[in-house]
């Protein structure tokens, strides 16, 4: 019997066969159907002018650092992917898994170094406020660069004639290459890590864009901004610019340039020396003269010190006069002021004011209660008059005249007519004093 399969079994044995077979492929082609949706993964088609296939970039794998330069992948670049193949078995569609990309053509690196150039920037890796001094005489130089190259030999050379006193620590990295980067940046926290380099110059000799494309790395760039000891960049020709030349605190033409930069030149400074040496000197003559001069005319001043001490002493009895007086008319004006004190506290004595509001509070009480009496006097006879016009409107006065209330029972209706009456119905009468039950037998004058 044949072995029957599902559409699924089907495609899991394709995946397998195709993922066992193939493995890490490297595709050339061009970007198409660019998308990048909410959940970090980026989708495109990979095509050529004969064919296309489905290609997806996970964010698992992040931005891939590529052998020449970062970029950012964009609708018709072409690129080079290191991929492997497989099948996503729900649709059955065969496709790249990317795992790194790397742009075709001098063109595609020059756009990589123009993007990750535009991104640094705005970040403000670049800004002047952020670049540090050099020191005017270094102690000690570190130089990142090959050891066995003609830039080293360069440096060494311009040190020495302009600076010998100038210690050089050299930390050596390879310039180009995949792993370029790597070993530069390596070699950056081996010198930041030792303490003692004042200043640090990167340097090599110029190539193509792809041979200075180490330069171009954006961690390195993160890490010379990082870094806190002055860097220099002297890399290529003077026509040649990399992402470290503009992040860098100083960049220099050539190497031997950035080695001139960074020494004094020991002639100019021993010139320096002797000038203001000879400046010195001339200031401190000029300095002795003016202060001979000084002193000439002040002996000229005291020639007799006795005399200067004569009219110390007259100037000093004449302020002790001056003094006695001042202190003859203050004590004067002193008594005259305690003695308007004494007068003043004597009128504000508390016992004093104690009598004074007692004697105020007296004649307050007295006027109240004389005011209250005549109040209370004034406001009882009106009382009166309202009670006796109230009592002679009362319905009771009336019913001690004879007249009496008749109401309904149960209701308490007052009866004013005889025709609101039935035969047998209970009323209540009220006389003037108290009240009795009777039942109606018959009605007159309905």
């Amino acid at each position: 019997m044949k072995e029957i399969l599902t559409v699924s079994q089907l495609n899991d044995t394709i995946k397998d066969l195709l993922e066992e077979v193939f493995g890490l492929v490297w595709v050339e082609g061009e970007v198409s159907n660019l998308r990048r949706p909410q959940s970090g993964h980026t989708y495109f088609t990979l095509k050529d002018d004969k064919s296309q296939i489905r290609a997806v970039y996970f964010r698992k794998y992040g931005f891939a650092k590529n052998r020449s330069a970062d970029f950012e992948l964009e609708e018709g670049s072409s690129v080079l992917c290191r991929a492997r193949l497989s099948v996503y078995p729900p649709r059955g569609d065969y496709q790249l898994i990317i795992e790194s990309v790397e742009p075709r053509g001098v063109g595609a690196l020059q756009k990589a170094f123009e993007q990750l150039k535009a991104k640094l920037a705005a970040e403000g890796l670049f800004d002047p406020q952020y670049k540090k001094d050099l020191p005017f005489i270094p102690g000690r130089i570190g130089v990142i660069t090959s050891p066995t190259g003609s830039v080293i030999r360069d440096i060494l050379n311009v040190t020495k004639r302009r600076y010998p006193a100038a210690d050089i620590l050299i930390a050596p990295s390879k310039v180009q290459g995949d792993n370029a980067a790597a070993e530069i940046i390596q070699a950056l926290s081996n010198l930041h890590a030792a303490g003692s380099v004042d200043v640090i110059i990167i340097a090599r000799g110029g190539g193509s864009l792809e041979d200075l494309a180490p330069f171009n790395d954006e961690n390195l760039a993160r890490k010379i901004f990082s870094c806190s000891i002055p860097i220099v960049s002297a890399i290529g020709h003077e026509t040649d610019f990399t992402i470290c030349d503009f992040v860098a605190d100083l960049r220099a033409p050539t190497p031997s340039a950035a080695a001139e930069l960074v020494v004094p030149q020991r002639l100019e400074l021993i010139t320096q020396i002797k000038n203001l040496k000879k400046r010195a000197i001339t200031g401190y003559g000029r300095y002795m003269t003016d202060f001979r001069k000084s002193l000439a005319g002040l002996q000229e001043r005291f020639k007799d010190p006795r005399r200067l001490v004569i009219d110390l002493q007259i100037h000093m009895d004449g302020l002790q006069q001056r003094m006695h007086r001042a202190m003859r008319h203050q004590n004067k004006y002193l008594a005259g002021s305690l003695q308007q004190l004494e007068l003043s506290l004597i009128h504000q004595s508390p016992a004093k004011q104690v009598q004074e509001r007692r004697m105020l509070l007296n004649v307050l009480q007295k006027d109240i209660l004389s005011n209250f009496r005549s109040y209370w006097a004034t406001h009882h006879e009106h009382l009166q008059k309202l009670a006796a016009v109230l009592d002679s409107l009362s319905p009771l006065a009336v019913l001690q005249r004879g007249y009496s209330i008749t109401r309904k029972l149960p209701s308490g209706e007052i009866v004013r007519q005889a025709a609101t009456l039935k035969a047998n119905e209970e009323v209540n009468i009220q006389l003037a004093k108290g009240n009795f039950n009777a039942r109606v037998e018959k009605i007159y004058g309905e």
